[in-house]
């Protein structure tokens, strides 16, 4: 590899993959014909996976103008949710576009979008994280960041638009209760890329396109239809990931989240410590006290 495409960061590369998942192919999902999902992160996994409780790889291609899905509520955990590839219009939220994220903190609760209307063919990852105890129940918000608003990291051979916590020179900021770092990387063939990680957040790499090589003691191949967990840190400093392209470069996205060590329970939309969070929360939405995400203030 030609020195140019090793992207150098203060902090010599010393994590490598603990965990690569082979993920199922897309099966059926809940809208019918035209959706399907992979379920790349489960809830059951979380003690493992803290704080990262699902992830949900989401393949919609209906009629222009049919809706893909009804009224839902969520609460006490963080939604990011990334539109990968086409358009939808959201009720709530808006028109969305390829790149853009909108950041949901559902804290107390909050009622989702009975209309979210695909464009065309469009793909979108769906990733939940837990909240910080403290910060649990706080008021539902969210925020709908646009692709072109979103700083670039670029260096020969790569582009990395950090959507949230620091890459290289550039901090994005938090978007989230949970201190989370998101970093959608392109690599050209052979170019490398290396992220700085705190020692006290979990992270894993899922890629988009092509395959990549990801460095540390025994380095190992990753691709498309697999999730890469990396190691952990060693406890009393920031380490770096490497990770190098294939011949056909690769588009990844790399996320990290500080581990919270709380125990959760979990029931559909809903997330607790203990069943009666669960039994409280289920009350409150039948009783019709959450708010619709249109009700809420957004900072755009």
């Amino acid at each position: 590899m030609s020195a140019h495409h090793r992207i150098g960061t203060d902090v010599a590369p010393a994590r490598g993959l603990a965990r690569v998942i082979t993920l199922p192919a897309p099966s059926p999902g809940f809208i019918g014909d035209g959706h399907t999902a992979i379920h790349v992160i489960e809830s059951q996994d979380f003690s493992d996976n803290d704080p990262f409780i699902l992830l949900a790889d989401d393949r919609i291609d209906l009629p222009r103008g049919q809706p893909a899905g009804g009224p839902h509520p969520h609460a006490g955990f963080e939604i990011v949710t990334f539109v990968v590839e086409g358009t939808l219009r959201d009720r709530d939220e808006g028109l969305l576009h390829a790149g853009d994220v909108v950041w949901t903190t559902t804290g107390s609760g909050l009622v989702h979008s009975e209309d979210v209307e695909p464009l065309g063919r469009t793909r979108i990852l769906q990733l939940w994280v837990t909240s910080p105890s403290t910060l649990r129940w706080v008021e539902p918000r969210f925020r709908h960041l646009s692709r072109d608003r979103v700083p670039v990291r670029r260096h020969p051979g790569s582009e990395a638009r950090v959507y949230s916590g620091t890459s290289g020179s550039i901090d994005a900021g938090r978007h989230l209760n949970l201190p989370l770092t998101m970093v959608d990387v392109a690599l050209e063939p052979h170019a490398a890329f290396d992220q700085v990680i705190p020692a006290d957040h979990s992270a894993f790499l899922y890629p988009l396109e092509g395959d990549l090589i990801a460095d540390g003691l025994s380095p190992q191949r990753l691709a498309v239809g697999q999730i890469g967990w990396v190691e952990d840190g060693d406890g009393a400093s920031a380490n770096a990931l490497r990770v190098t392209a294939g011949a056909s470069g690769a588009r990844v996205v790399l996320f990290t989240g500080q581990r919270q060590g709380v125990a959760i329970v979990t029931h559909g939309p809903f997330v607790g410590e203990s069943r009666a969070d669960l039994i409280r929360l289920g009350l409150a939405y039948s009783g019709g006290s959450m708010p619709r995400i249109s009700e809420l203030p957004s900072a755009r």
